[in-house]
């Protein structure tokens, strides 16, 4: 598995205007909580939702889950205080900050420059606190590479499709499924250059939002599409997408039980014990370093996933 290696199958979104919704999150099964203080809150109710966020912070039980706060972009008045409140308030029980609408490279040092400040202030962990940077439109799509390598702080790259629609002048009103009547997906192309810078350094690629909250077949087939291209989790909006995502984005049993015999056996194979073999046959299938390679992915995320292996590799006599 790539990357920050904590487990992001299910991205919960929280607003933090809502004392009622922070309260609900904390027993809910999704790997990661974000408590949203961009554009679930209206401008009027920030300042306050600051204060719910620090206080859910500091009181609440987080166990289990990674703790995020996406703060307001940087064309915004709102993002230093921000910034400056929610970590001065509660930095030792935040795990990242999310950056929406991140355009270039610059983004992401000014928040690296400032969270450091902050943390030698306090006499935190300097790097403690991660990065999550979001691309939602059309410059941060082109600066992504820069974007994923501004700082070490940063451990995902998330797509963000309502807003990035906008920006290309994308004709249609429907978010995170398919177009009606366009022959493809017109999102495969923007994925994919997200999940590459991803990847070429080493981050975490997290798909955005399925708005249709009571769709669930409809999120799964939209989960499923980035799935299979390699993402590591999706946003998801209501507790009912909850399940879908930590399914959809963790291997299956099958699937993990058999890359948990590929490393098994390879390992035995190129032992001196084995024959020190690099090519060799389990059962009908021909295995070899590269097969190793996928079956680490596949393997990470079954662990990380909380997954057990039915079946053992059983030497030869």
């Amino acid at each position: 598995m790539s990357t920050a290696g904590r487990p992001r199958r299910s991205c919960l979104a929280v607003p933090g205007s809502s004392v009622k919704m922070l309260g609900k999150a904390q027993g809910l099964p999704a790997d990661q909580v974000f408590l949203d203080l961009e554009d679930a809150v209206a401008p009027l109710a920030k300042p306050a939702a600051r204060k719910n966020v620090v206080a859910a912070l500091n009181e609440g039980d987080w166990a289990g889950k990674i703790r995020a706060v996406r703060v307001n972009d940087l064309t915004t008045p709102w993002t230093y205080r921000d910034v400056v409140d929610v970590v001065e308030g509660a930095g030792a029980n935040l795990d990242c900050l999310m950056l929406p609408k991140v355009q270039s490279a610059s983004h992401v040092e000014w928040l690296d420059l400032t969270l450091t400040q902050i943390e030698r202030a306090l006499g935190l962990p300097v790097g403690g606190i991660g990065i999550e940077a979001q691309i939602e439109n059309a410059a941060g799509l082109v600066n992504v590479d820069a974007i994923a390598a501004a700082s070490p702080r940063v451990e995902t790259i998330i797509f963000g499709p309502a807003d990035f629609m906008a920006s290309i002048n994308m004709r249609s009103m429907v978010v995170g499924a398919l177009i009606p009547g366009y022959p493809g997906d017109p999102y495969h192309y923007i994925l994919m250059r997200l999940l590459m810078a991803a990847r070429a350094y080493d981050k975490q690629a997290i798909d955005g939002p399925f708005l249709q909250i009571r769709d669930v077949d409809g999120f799964r087939e939209s989960a499923r599409r980035s799935a299979v291209l390699g993402f590591d989790g999706k946003w998801v909006l209501h507790p009912g997408q909850i399940d879908a995502a930590n399914e959809i984005y963790a291997p299956s049993q099958q699937d993990y039980d058999h890359a948990e015999l590929i490393l098994d056996a390879y390992e035995y194979y190129t032992s001196a014990e084995g024959g020190q073999r690099g090519a060799v046959m389990l059962g009908d299938e021909m295995i070899d370093e590269a097969s190793r390679k996928l079956a680490l992915v596949v393997a990470a995320k079954g662990r990380a996933a909380g997954l057990r292996r039915t079946s053992a590799f059983e030497r030869p006599e």
